[in-house]
């Protein structure tokens, strides 16, 4: 028997989830902006209070790794690796775009790629293309939607889209064959939940000083001297 808990930061998404193995135990989930900061560490107490659990009891921590939102990211990474320290319980990352995929294919069951969208602002995108079994066809990167670029979603057989990117894409995307789409797909905690189990069952954990996102791209600080007043 495993307790574990599930962050899932890598969007405008806040969402924290307790198992008993693979099971729900909990969910607290907020979708209204970038309020991880005020919210995270809330969600985790009540979270455990709905699970009937006292933190202690918990035996590993499980973060979506990215790619997504940096400063989502970087808020529930410190978090979980803060918890994972203190609590001296593992650490499990849990790619994102996997997982969102794994909750589809569990969801529809049919033959065919999946793609998770993940908005990565203007007309770029992270995604990922997965088969039924979860193999990677397209490794997690990022692109420019237009219509040089969606040759990549040209496949042999039906592929579904999805995720907070598929809205600005659908312009360029309606012109791929067998291409489908599924409406307001949220990130969620509780889709890390079977993934993260298995790797703790197999003993995969991260190294707590050198874990780091999956950023995809890299973040750039506006320096004050090109801030024009």
């Amino acid at each position: 028997m495993a307790y574990l808990l599930h962050i899932e930061s890598t969007s405008t998404v806040c969402s924290v989830a307790i198992s008993e193995n693979e099971k729900l135990l909990a969910l607290k989930e907020i979708n209204d902006g970038f309020t991880h900061a005020e919210n995270l560490h809330f969600f985790i107490k009540a979270a455990l209070v709905e699970a009937s659990l006292k933190i202690e009891q918990l035996q590993g921590i499980s973060i979506s790794s990215g790619p997504g939102s940096y400063t989502g990211l970087r808020i529930g990474f410190s978090s979980a690796k803060g918890l994972a320290y203190a609590l001296k319980i593992p650490l499990i990352k849990v790619d994102t775009l996997q997982a969102f995929s794994k909750s589809v294919i569990d969801l529809i069951h049919l033959d065919a790629f999946y793609c998770p969208l993940i908005d990565a602002r203007r007309m770029e995108v992270y995604f990922a293309i997965h088969t039924k079994e979860l193999f990677e066809r397209q490794k997690p990167s990022n692109l420019i939607m237009n219509a040089e670029n969606a040759e990549v979603f040209k496949l042999d057989k039906d592929i579904y889209f999805f995720g907070d990117g598929l809205d600005k894409s659908k312009p360029i995307l309606n012109q791929i064959k067998g291409g489908h789409f599924i409406e307001n797909f949220k990130p969620s905690a509780k889709y890390l939940i079977s993934l993260a189990y298995k790797k703790y069952s197999l003993k995969y954990f991260e190294d707590l000083a050198y874990s780091e996102p999956l950023y995809l791209k890299e973040f750039f600080f506006a320096k004050s001297s090109d801030v024009k007043l």
